[in-house]
């Protein structure tokens, strides 16, 4: 690792707030909601949003004193959450991970399945394409095997198992 890599990417005061927020912004949808779809009480009892409406205050309520805390926390500003190194690693795992998700739709399964498996070989792991195409494959095909033909749950197909008729 460079010197670089070991600069903090934020701060863990930075992080407090920043879910703070969002958390804060969580409850104030389901506020929003409960109260469109009614939050008071009724002739025959409460509405169906009455308990989530207080739910969503609540959530507000804690949101708010988690970042006042956060802003008064003078250790958290000068503590990192997470070095530039380590904000690198996470990446390189959770957006070929977003993407795979994203494949699956289009691709399907299990030649998402496939390509992601031979990705990590040959990226991360330094393998070589021979061991990665059998691997990666042999996955794929034992998944289908498993899944589909013995325990009859169908998943997520794409064009190919269209074309081979594996539908």
């Amino acid at each position: 690792m460079s010197d670089q890599d070991d600069r903090p990417a934020a701060s863990s005061r930075t992080l407090d707030l920043a879910v703070a927020t969002l958390i804060f912004l969580l409850g104030a949808l389901v506020i929003y909601d409960s109260w469109r779809i009614g939050a008071r009480w009724a002739e025959d009892g409460p509405q169906s949003g009455y308990f989530p409406f207080y739910i969503g205050l609540l959530i507000c309520g804690s949101s708010i004193a988690t970042f006042i805390r956060g802003l008064s926390d003078a250790k958290a500003a000068a503590r990192p959450f997470v070095t530039l190194g380590q904000l690198r690693m996470v990446l390189s795992m959770l957006v070929p991970t977003v993407i795979y998700a994203g494949l699956i739709r289009y691709l399907g399964l299990y030649v998402a399945s496939t390509l992601f498996i031979g990705l990590f070989m040959i990226w991360l792991g330094k393998y070589g394409w021979l061991k990665t195409a059998l691997v990666s494959v042999g996955v794929s095909v034992v998944s289908y095997m498993l899944f589909e033909v013995w325990f009859r749950v169908p998943l997520p197909k794409g064009p190919l198992e269209t074309l081979l008729h594996l539908n």
